[in-house]
C-alpha cells in the first residue's frame, strides 16, 4: 500500500542522520513508497473543527550535508492523512500536551504513532509506576522531609526532574551529601514540578540498557555505558554504545509491560533497565534504532513501519491506557 505519511518532528536540518530514528523510518516509508510530509508542533493548528499542519513534502537520503530535499510549505488537512509519526523531541510540556490533544481529534482514522492520548497519559517517568514491582526503590514528591527519609532508608540516591529527559538535571546524591535541601531548593526555584528520587544502582557501571520494543514486542537492544567520570549513560553526554542481548530478567519485564503497549497504541517504545530494574519507559520520542541495527545487522525500522501498516489495515480498536 502507498500511504501519505506526515512526520511532526523537529527541524529536518538539524537532523543527525548517523544516529537519528526518525531519519531511517523515514527512509524506510521513503522505500516503502509513502509520501512524506514535515512539519513542527509549531505548524499544528486547529481551524474550525479541522486539524490542519502547515507541512513541506520532502525526501530524504543518506548523504551528509544533503540529506533532504523539501518542497513548499502547504497547509494539509490531516484527515487526508493516512499515518502521523509523533516524533518531536520531549520536554513533555504543556506544548506537547497539547498537541496531542489536536492530534487526538484526527486519530484513529488518521492513524497517529504513537497513540496521542496514550502519550499524554504516559509520561516515561510516571508510566512506569504501573509497574512498580519491576522498578527500583522510588519516590516522587515535593517534600524534602519525605525525601530526606527516603534517602535516610536508601542510602545513595539519584535525584532527578519527573518531566526531564535526554540526562539532563540528573543528580548522584551520596547518603552523607550535606547538599541535598540546596540542591531539592534549586530545582524548586526554576520547576514547578515534583522530583523522582531513586535507589543508587550501581550496575549503572556497567550499562543502561535501551530495549526497543514494537507493538509491545521485544525487538532489539543497545547497552549503553557511561563514561569514567559520569552516572548518566546518555551517548550525546558520553556514554558509549555496545552490543547487548536480552537476559531472561529483561525478557520478563518486556513481556510484564508488552500487552499494555500494544492494547494501547503504543507501537515504537524504548525502555531503560539497569540491572534487574526497569526505570523508565519511553514512548514520547524513543531512541537506539541506529544503533541496534548496526551492531545486530538488523532493520528495526522495517519492523515497525510491518507494524503501522498492519494496524492502518485492520483499523484501531481505540483501547486506552486505565489511567
Amino acid at each position: 500500500m502507498s500511504l501519505a505519511v506526515a512526520i511532526q518532528m523537529d527541524p529536518l536540518e538539524s537532523i543527525d542522520i548517523d544516529g537519528d530514528s526518525t531519519f531511517v523510518l523515514a527512509l524506510e516509508a521513503q522505500r516503502r513508497g509513502h509520501g512524506l510530509y514535515h512539519y513542527g508542533p509549531e505548524q499544528l493548528s486547529y481551524r474550525q473543527g479541522r486539524v490542519v499542519a502547515r507541512a513541506r513534502p520532502f525526501e530524504v537520503r543518506r548523504e551528509k550535508g544533503d540529506h533532504f530535499t523539501a518542497g513548499a510549505a502547504e497547509t494539509i488537512d490531516l484527515a487526508t492523512i493516512d499515518v502521523v509519526l509523533m516524533r518531536q523531541d520531549p520536554p513533555f510540556n504543556l506544548a506537547y500536551i497539547s498537541a496531542t490533544h489536536l492530534l487526538d481529534r484526527v486519530h484513529p482514522d488518521t492513524l497517529v504513532v504513537n497513540d496521542p492520548r496514550a502519550v499524554r497519559n504516559a509520561p516515561e517517568k510516571l508510566f512506569v509506576t504501573h509497574f512498580a514491582e519491576l522498578m527500583p526503590p522510588t519516590l516522587i514528591s515535593y517534600d524534602i522531609e519525605e525525601i530526606r527519609a527516603f534517602r535516610a532508608e536508601q542510602g545513595d540516591v539519584i535525584v532527578k526532574p519527573l518531566y526531564g529527559n535526554g540526562g539532563a538535571g540528573i543528580f548522584l546524591v551520596k547518603e552523607d551529601d550535606p547538599n541535598l535541601a540546596s540542591l531539592i531548593e534549586t530545582f524548586r526555584s526554576f520547576l514547578a514540578e515534583p522530583l523522582m528520587i531513586q535507589r543508587y544502582l550501581p550496575e549503572i557501571r556497567r550499562g543502561d540498557k535501551r530495549i526497543i520494543l514494537v507493538d509491545g514486542k521485544a525487538a532489539g537492544a543497545v547497552n549503553r555505558v557511561p563514561a569514567a567520570h559520569e552516572t548518566r549513560a546518555n551517548l550525546h553526554v558520553g556514554g558509549r554504545a555496545e552490543q547487548a542481548t536480552l537476559t531472561r530478567r529483561e525478557h520478563e519485564i518486556c513481556e510484564a509491560i508488552g500487552p499494555v503497549l500494544q492494547e494501547n497504541g503504543l507501537v515504537f517504545v524504548g525502555i531503560d533497565v539497569i540491572g534487574d530494574y526497569l526505570t523508565e519507559i519511553n514512548v514520547t520520542s524513543p531512541t537506539g534504532l541506529q544503533e541496534i541495527d548496526r551492531f545486530d545487522g538488523v532493520s528495526l525500522e522495517t519492523q515497525i513501519w510491518d507494524a503501522i501498516e498492519s494496524r492502518r489495515a485492520r483499523g484501531h480498536d481505540g483501547r486506552r491506557l486505565p489511567i
